[in-house]
């Protein structure tokens, strides 16, 4: 029985466009549009922190995605993408 689950958690398991999941987890990472998404995410949770901190509340993600993207976005998509572009791709 060991043996089974063992076995299991070494085959790949398909996602929804056929690939095994270890290929589309590869191809998400090294995706610069995926890398872009998770940092954007990143600072609009650091925003919500920061505006729930000032509020003595919870703000809520969608209030904090949406102050960050009307104040903030622009100027740290730019940063972002000056800082990667720069970065050796790697294969």
């Amino acid at each position: 029985m060991n043996t089974l689950r063992a076995r299991r958690r070494t085959l790949p398991v398909a996602t929804s466009s056929g690939l095994p999941r270890s290929v589309a987890d590869l191809i998400a990472q090294q995706s610069s549009l995926f890398r872009e998404t998770v940092a954007e995410r990143d600072e609009i949770m650091r925003h919500k922190w920061l505006l729930s901190e000032r509020a003595g509340r919870d703000v809520g993600f969608s209030a904090a995605a949406y102050d960050w993207i009307v104040n903030h976005r622009a100027a740290w998509r730019l940063a972002w993408r000056k800082r990667n572009s720069a970065a050796p791709a790697s294969a």
